[in-house]
């Protein structure tokens, strides 16, 4: 797996991926090809915290999710630090609810 926000300098519009211990955990534990993707999508939220694909939450601030298949990607997006956040990457039956524990 890439670690993510390794991809050379950051230029002035790149927002800073901060990931949650337990979201580092759970990415490395996840299947080969889901990882690869979620690796992946990281690396675009760099760039651009709000892609097409990402819906916002109800009920939290500046949260979004992303599918990737049966799991969800949880993140916030912080504009006046410019970070983003990544909550936790979780199958879709778990991911709400480890949502609200890490509040």
């Amino acid at each position: 797996m890439t670690v993510p926000g390794s991809n050379g300098p950051m230029s002035a519009t790149s927002y800073k991926l901060i990931l949650h211990r337990e979201a580092l955990k759970e990415i490395r534990s996840l299947p080969k090809a889901i990882r690869t993707r979620v690796s992946s999508i990281l690396n675009t939220l760099e760039i651009d915290p709000r892609p097409p694909q990402a819906e916002r939450l109800k009920g939290r601030r500046n949260a979004y999710r992303i599918r990737v298949e049966r799991y969800r990607l949880l993140y916030e997006v912080h504009a006046a630090e410019i970070v983003v956040y990544v909550i936790g990457v979780a199958h879709r039956k778990q991911a709400y609810i480890r949502l609200l524990r890490r509040t």
